[in-house]
Parts: structure tokens; sequence; C-alpha cells
């Protein structure tokens, strides 16, 4: 979009929602300010008050007259109209700018019992990954295919650490190296806004001390999507197997990642 049109579109977008807002709503009472209300919705005053801005800077956003709004200025003014997180998520799109606070700290953690049920009910191997890229459920074909990692009951098993401190999944990747330094650059990619994440932190503390080769690529910086493809194990029991991964994301839940494994036949 061009950058007229954008700041147009993101003003246009703070003023309907402004205007659909009720003072109640905003903790204001009905009459803030003084004077007959004409609207139902909040002033321009009263916005730049709550977000602790100046009025002509306020209403030069809704004019489309600048486009040195920074995040932490548009994060305020989505708290003072109090939107959802769908109408958040647009506002900084069309803003252009990353949202401060993350989508996973907007909402709870709380996974929608129908998600989970989905993934059981994959015929082919399919597991979902928060954040950390901790396996938050599972199907049973992944826990047979997972040896050492999804048939392990530890809560939360988590996908590195199998990858990196187990001999398990040594045995069971096909080119186990060459896979493994392709899944550090596609956790690199994942958790570029959660680097100062004290979580983060940790695991990569971890994953480093167990294994040099983690460390070695974990410092490369390299940086990749994790887009799917074939993946071949050699299974104890089932021997070679080949797949095809099809990555997908949950909806309202874009910290979740769903994997699949589609049998390559």
């Amino acid at each position: 979009m061009e950058a007229d049109l954008a700041r147009r579109a993101l003003g246009d977008f703070i003023k309907t929602q402004r205007e659909q807002t009720p003072p109640s709503q905003a903790g204001l009472p009905h009459l803030a300010l003084g004077g007959r209300r004409r609207t139902p919705g909040l002033r321009r005053e009263e916005v730049a008050q709550l977000c602790g801005i100046s009025v002509t800077w306020y209403t030069w956003i809704e004019q489309g007259r600048t486009d040195s709004v920074s995040p932490q200025a548009l994060a305020r003014i989505a708290e003072a109209l109090q939107l959802p997180r769908a109408k958040r998520a647009y506002l900084f799109e069309l803003a252009g700018k990353k949202d401060p606070v993350l989508p996973e700290q907007q909402g709870s953690d709380h996974v929608a019992p129908e998600v989970l049920e989905t993934v059981r009910h994959f015929r082919a191997p399919a597991y979902l990954l928060d954040r950390y890229w901790n396996a938050v459920t599972w199907n049973a074909p992944a826990r047979k295919l997972f040896t050492g990692w999804l048939d392990v009951r530890s809560g939360h098993p988590n996908l590195l650490l199998f990858m990196f401190a187990s001999a398990a999944a040594q045995a069971l990747t096909v080119d186990w190296e060459q896979r493994a330094r392709r899944v550090v650059a596609e956790f690199r990619a994942d958790c570029a806004s959660l680097l100062d994440d004290p979580e983060v932190q940790a695991l990569v503390e971890e994953l480093s001390a167990a294994s040099a080769l983690f460390k070695r690529a974990w410092h490369l910086q390299d940086v990749v999507e994790r887009e799917g493809g074939e993946r071949r194990f050699r299974h104890p029991q089932q021997g070679e197997l080949r797949y095809r991964q099809v990555n997908f994301r949950v909806a309202n839940r874009p910290d979740l990642k769903l994997v699949t494994l589609m049998p390559d036949v």
C-alpha cells in the first residue's frame, strides 16, 4: 500500500473506532470534559488524554498527516479504544508496525478443546507446538513415530531438547546433522520477537550446554522459515519412513504451530 493511502486508511480506522467507543467503556463520564455530545463516541481530546499525547498530534494521526506514529503510541491508542485482538492486529498492519505487546500476551494460553481434538483426528502423524517448541498435544501415529520424544511421559516434551539432547533423535532422523542445523535456523526465525524472553534464553543456554552442534549453529544466526518438505526417518520397528511435512498456524493462536507428516508414497 502506498504511504499516503496507508496513512489515510490508518486515520480513518482509528476515527471510526473512536466514534464507536462509548465514554463509559473508556471509563469516562457520559459528559466528559463538559458540553453536550454530538455523537455517542469519544472525542479526539479524550482519546489524546487517555493516551498521554497532544490533541494536535492525535488529530494529525486521524487525518493521515503523519507517519511518525511509534508502536508504543499505537498500543496506547488500541488500549484506550479497547480494541479486540483482530482489530488491534489490523491497526498495526495498517501502520506497518510491530505490536510491542505479543499476541500471546494479549490473551489466555488456553488452547480450545476443538483444536486439541483436531490434532488427534489426523490419521497421519501430527503434533502441536507452542512458541517454545514444547509439544502441547499429539496423536497416536506421532507418538508411535517419535520414539524417545512423544512416547515419553514428561508433560510437554520439547522438540529441541529431543533433537539435540537425545541419542534417540540421532538414530531416528536420517541426515540428522543437516536436519538439526536447519531446525536451529527455523527456531531462530520463529522466536525473533522472543529473544529477550527468559524462557527462551534458558532453553538456549540448556541446549548450548547439551550440544556443541546447537551452540555453533545458534551463533551462526542463520534464519529459515519452517516451510515443511521431505522428512525421512529410520524407525527401529517400522524401518525407513518418508513423509512430506505440512505446517499450519492456529488462527486465533498464532504462537501455536500444527505440524503434520503426510506419507510420501
